[in-house]
């Protein structure tokens, strides 16, 4: 047992000077993972504040690009009401009809598509029923009529197509 006693103590000097290496080491890790924890923690911030930055300029530019293809429409509305006292009926509806045209031709720009469902399946998620009407040559449930058309941006509704619907002849 003396002998266990003197082995041990003979190799706690070295132990010791083991443990303190061993301790040391792991000092320095857990100070290089304290730092790449906190340089992470630091990028995290930057990529949301980075990400909340692009969020607001996508919509500010967005807004931005809207307005840029709807300004030649306001100036044509702007001309056509200021020369409406000089101008006779032909020019005018010649001139609606160029702003109206001018007006489509943004709404495609910006990707904003009309729905007109006439002859299709009414659909409650794409159309709005303003009344049913008995048809004999429609099939029941499809779209007549279209009272106002519907519109839709980028594959999400904006708003839906208001119809007249078929239903069956004494129903």
């Amino acid at each position: 047992m003396a002998e266990v006693q003197a082995s041990g103590a003979g190799e706690s000097p070295g132990t010791v000077a083991e443990l303190t290496q061993a301790l040391t080491q792991a000092r320095q890790e857990a100070d290089n993972h304290r730092d790449q924890h906190l340089r992470a923690v630091a990028e995290l911030e930057n990529v949301r504040k980075r990400a909340q930055r692009d969020v607001e300029n996508a919509s500010r530019y967005g807004l931005e690009k809207f307005a840029q293809e709807l300004l030649p429409v306001l100036d044509s509305l702007e001309l056509a009401v200021s020369n409406a006292a000089r101008a006779d009926i032909k020019s005018l509806v010649e001139g609606q009809d160029a702003t109206l045209k001018q007006l489509l031709r943004a709404f495609e720009k910006l990707n904003i598509k009309p729905i007109d469902p006439v002859g299709e399946p009414f659909d409650p998620s794409r159309h709005e029923a303003v009344m049913a009407q008995p048809s004999a040559t429609a099939e029941p449930d499809a779209v007549l009529q279209v009272v106002q058309r519907g519109f839709d941006l980028g594959g999400r509704l904006l708003r839906p197509a208001r119809v007249i619907v078929a239903k069956a002849p004494g129903a």
